[in-house]
């Protein structure tokens, strides 16, 4: 499979990795197909273990090696990671504050972003959408480092962070197709709008993957930036949304299962 895997161009490689994240996204929201409700408690365990998964992934896949490329490159070891963490955050933090969006279990007019007349489920898939930029850019940035040789960034490693993304994306697409299905959407526009969030991955993952490979120097940048979008998207959505109801000790098992099975694929796989 890696060498396979290999003897692709960049490109391809980042189609079919970031395909298999839209893939899981569409896979939990086919859920909807035999639930109407999900458990709240095995839903925060699910968003948990998301959580967990992608903080893991931030340090392990892309901000460990965006500190060796900086080194390998020449620069002060710390500049590429802290800027471009800082940078990722930011740059989720103007999305929130400018694209409608609205977060599962929230009222209408609890909206966030610029006032607009869209209707409910738009505002919904927005918000899983937003999530789901990041995920795909740290996979296409993680295959463009691989192709350039940079650092610890192998194709095998790549490809456990294109695991990871996928095994979070479960509970993202059931997240967003069960409410709406709860809501009275039908059960096939319910899928459809959840498998639609995911649409966005394999975009910004041939985005990040053409962007390293025209721009050597921006690799650890561009790994940190995905890190600092990602930890903004656990931090600002998915742990508050595990944490609201009474079941705060469910999404945090979920966390930290999420976070050493990911850990574990990095040491012992990548």
């Amino acid at each position: 499979m890696d060498a396979l895997f290999s003897n692709m161009s960049p490109v391809v490689q980042a189609l079919i990795a970031t395909g298999f994240s839209w893939f899981m996204t569409a896979v939990g929201s086919a859920f909807v197909f035999f639930f109407k409700t999900i458990n709240k408690k095995v839903l925060d365990t699910m968003l948990g273990f998301a959580a967990g998964v992608m903080i893991a992934a931030s340090f392990w896949s892309l901000l460990a090696p965006s500190i060796e490329m900086s080194e390998e490159l020449g620069m002060p070891i710390w500049l590429p990671p802290v800027v471009g963490f800082l940078a990722g955050g930011l740059f989720l933090k103007l999305a929130d504050s400018f694209i409608p969006h609205l977060h599962i279990g929230s009222p209408c007019e609890k909206a966030e972003g610029i006032k607009c007349g869209w209707k409910r489920v738009v505002l919904l898939v927005t918000a899983i959408t937003l999530h789901n930029i990041p995920e795909g850019l740290a996979v296409g940035v993680a295959i463009g480092a691989a192709t350039n040789n940079m650092g610890s960034a192998t194709i095998a490693s790549a490809l456990i962070l294109t695991l990871g993304m996928g095994l979070q994306n479960l509970p993202e697409g059931a997240a967003v197709s069960i409410p709406l299905r709860r809501e009275g959407v039908s059960r096939l526009k319910s899928f459809w709008y959840g498998q639609i969030s995911g649409l966005v991955e394999p975009i910004a993952g041939v985005i990040g993957v053409i962007a390293v490979m025209a721009i050597k120097p921006i690799l650890p940048y561009a790994l940190s930036f995905a890190a600092g979008a990602m930890i903004y998207v656990v931090i600002e959505e998915l742990l508050p949304e595990a944490q609201s109801s009474e079941n705060s000790d469910y999404s945090t098992i979920g966390s930290i299962l999420g976070f050493a099975l990911m850990m574990v694929l990095d040491i012992v796989l990548g």
